[in-house]
């Protein structure tokens, strides 16, 4: 590949006119948050790299997966490839899983620059701000964050990286948010139950590739790291982390260690989040930083979130389809594509073939039955094979001309669902809906229902079958 990490990236996107570097200092309220909302809004939206924030020592890079021209060069493709283009590269690269990484010695890792042990304030180091102007505080949103199963500690494969939100309490002490269905959920329930700390690394500023897998929906055993090595097409290179056995980027910009308390739990939120709207203030858990290692002059990156399209809605567009498409294309081969690009997979739009007759009902249920399915995917539309789901206006052909809404289209309600979007109620509770907007297939077989008769001497093999009862089994 092209880069190796971060800083490496940003000088591909600087060669390839995708990135903005601002000189002059800024504030970082509210610039900081206005130049996140405004880069996509760009044509070609670049990364945008902030040099010099008032207040802080550290430059600031936003937008860095902010357009589909640099979510082709992280995948080392021209900038100008077509979305479904990148679809199927990202498939082709997808199956090379897994890559395994390479473990580079504590010394000679680029993150352990730096080693901060005493007098931890993330003030220091992290050049922070407000995302949208009623979030409770400042939050980190485009964090990589491990953790390993306390029940299973020597496990590689269960060891989770994960993306969720983290706010800043303190000067050594953050809140997240793991819900029910996150793989990081699972590891602090089996903490907590044994009323254990549960170890975590939060690692800030790194190889775009692991950004991507982080927010990735893939299986409880697969490693986000096995899968960015895959699309990297080499190895990614880690380290250990200083205070626990958990597995970090070597590469990383900022990694803060520290643990989840067991069974403490702080008022988190609001933060405006992913679907565009502000989220409520729930009970969360809390971590305490003991340590923070870094480079020099490390790079602080963040995610600004608001009304699609932002950064997030790219970074989880295609990682977000494929896991999807491979579930659904292992169990129908007839599907063609899967766009579920749609505000984190909430909506999603299915290319297939119809084997025979309700095949696109059945298509849907499938998804629906998904691990992210169950708990995202609230409206599903299926449509023919010769439709391109990420065409939009193919798509609407599809709708208005296939569609016949009395046998079409079903609700299932009482569904699980995402809690962030606004429209469950009560939270985490859904009514899915399905479009079935494929071209109707006939069924296999007819409507005849003539009835079965007898074969002969029934009655005469009965009488027999008796008697031998009676017999003892034998004649």
């Amino acid at each position: 590949m092209a880069y190796r990490d971060l800083r490496e990236f940003l000088e591909v996107l600087e060669a390839e006119k995708q990135l903005i570097r601002i000189k002059d200092e800024v504030m970082p309220e509210p610039d900081l948050s206005a130049i996140g909302r405004s880069a996509p809004n760009m044509e070609s939206a670049p990364a945008v790299l902030v040099e010099k924030i008032n207040g802080y020592k550290n430059s600031v890079v936003l937008n860095v997966h902010g357009s589909w021209q640099n979510h082709a060069l992280m995948l080392n493709l021209p900038k100008d490839t077509p979305v479904k283009d990148q679809f199927f590269k990202l498939k082709e690269l997808w199956d090379q899983y897994p890559v395994k990484p390479v473990w580079t010695d504590k010394k000679d890792a680029p993150v352990k620059e730096v080693v901060v042990e005493a007098d931890i304030n993330l003030f220091d180091v992290l050049s922070l701000f407000r995302i949208n102007d009623f979030d409770a505080g400042f939050y980190l949103s485009k964090a990589l964050i491990v953790t390993r199963n306390p029940n299973n500690p020597d496990s590689y494969d269960e060891q989770n990286c994960g993306m969720y939100r983290i706010q800043v309490k303190g000067k050594d002490k953050v809140a997240i948010q793991p819900m029910p269905f996150h793989d990081i959920a699972v590891h602090l329930k089996n903490a907590e139950e044994k009323n254990e700390r549960l170890p975590v690394a939060i690692c800030l500023g790194n190889d775009p590739v692991l950004s991507f897998m982080a927010s990735t929906p893939i299986a409880y055993v697969q490693s986000e790291y096995d899968f960015a090595g895959a699309l990297k097409g080499e190895p990614i290179e880690l380290t250990k982390a200083e205070t626990s056995s958990l597995d970090i980027p070597a590469r990383s910009e900022i990694v803060l260690e520290g643990y989840i308390e067991p069974r403490i739990r702080e008022i988190e939120g609001p933060f405006g989040e992913f679907p565009g709207s502000y989220s409520g203030s729930r009970l969360q858990p809390i971590i305490k930083i003991t340590k923070i290692t870094h480079r020099k002059n490390p790079i602080f990156e963040n995610l600004y979130i608001g009304m699609p399209w932002t950064e997030v809605d790219y970074l989880v567009a295609l990682n977000t389809s494929i896991p999807l498409y491979e579930q659904l294309k292992r169990d129908f081969p007839e599907v063609e594509a899967v766009n579920a690009m749609y505000t984190h997979g909430i909506g999603a739009i299915v290319s297939t073939k119809s084997r025979f007759g309700g095949y696109g009902k059945a298509v849907a249920m499938r998804l629906l039955s998904t691990p992210h399915g169950m708990s995202y995917t609230k409206i599903v539309i299926i449509v023919d094979e010769f439709v391109d789901p990420f065409d939009l206006k193919q798509v609407m052909w599809a709708l208005t001309t296939r569609v016949r809404p009395d046998k079409d289209v079903f609700k299932i309600p009482y569904a699980p669902g995402m809690p962030l979007d606004p429209s469950s109620e009560p939270a985490g509770m859904h009514t899915k809906l399905v479009i079935d907007a494929t071209t109707p297939v006939a069924p296999d077989a007819g409507r005849d229902c003539e009835l079965l008769g007898m074969p002969a001497d029934v009655k005469k093999w009965s009488e027999i079958l008796r008697d031998l009862v009676k017999e003892g089994g034998n004649k």
